[in-house]
């Protein structure tokens, strides 16, 4: 018998470097259709599921800005690259027998369904994963962003954040050995800390609207499942009534 998910509806983010896997740059084929994989335990155990793509693997417009390009055009690059992403996994998706719609904030009837809110819940409530494409569909706004505006406007009741490591650090674990996991932190902890959960705006978004957060790692086989089915794995991001910002 299923496990029954307490999460009835859930955002999932996932950056565009994910993607990539160890080529650290592209779409990996076999890294895509193991997070379909992951996302289609959550599918079957009833859980609505709604994911914002980045698209770093391919471009990032911060950086082609940094670089010499025009900014806004650097980030509407961004914008398509997210669409490239979103068409792997919905394809990677309904190999796997989920039902899938690609919705974009910039009209490309073609290949996408255009954003609109009312018809997401649709697709939603009928058991159709949506991936959502091209961000808020306006330059200067991270894909971070574009996940806390959507998990809003759906009815999500978390945001989760899958990403390459098991938790929010104190410093970069990466680079530093001594870096120290949390388990719980507010909104205020993240902002005031400068800690890398999502950008300002996003926490300023999630707080302002009591919207959780929970960052964990995507890589590992079933934690997904096991967050949507109510273990506290990775770390917890939400009002300070709920989050003590203690460390494990």
């Amino acid at each position: 018998m299923a496990t029954k998910a307490p999460y009835r509806r859930i955002l999932l983010k996932l950056s565009g470097e994910i993607l990539a896997g160890d080529r650290g740059f592209g779409i990996s084929p076999e890294v895509v259709s193991a997070l379909c994989r992951e996302v289609k335990e959550v599918h079957d155990l009833g859980t609505q599921i709604g994911v914002v793509i980045g698209g770093g693997n391919i471009i990032r417009g911060a950086q082609a800005g940094s670089q010499g390009l025009d900014r806004v055009t650097g980030d509407y690059m961004g914008m398509l690259a997210t669409v490239m992403n979103a068409l792997a996994i919905q394809d990677a998706l309904e190999r796997q027998g989920v039902p899938t719609r690609v919705m974009t904030a910039i009209e490309m009837r073609e290949i996408a369904e255009p954003y609109i809110r009312r018809r997401a819940e649709r697709h939603l409530e009928k058991g159709r994963v949506i991936v959502f494409g091209c961000g808020t569909g306006n330059p200067y706004f991270t894909t971070d962003t574009a996940a806390s505006l959507r998990a809003m406007e759906i009815g999500a009741e978390v945001l989760l954040k899958g990403t390459k490591v098991d938790a929010v650090y104190d410093k970069d674990p990466m680079k530093d050995k001594s870096a120290k996991p949390f388990t719980n932190l507010s909104f205020m902890d993240v902002l005031s800390k400068g800690l890398r959960v999502m950008d300002a705006a996003a926490i300023s978004l999630c707080m302002d609207n009591d919207m959780p957060i929970v960052v964990f790692d995507i890589g590992v086989p079933g934690n997904l499942r096991r967050i949507v089915s109510g273990e506290r794995i990775g770390t917890y991001v939400g009002p300070a009534e709920d989050a003590s910002g203690s460390r494990s």
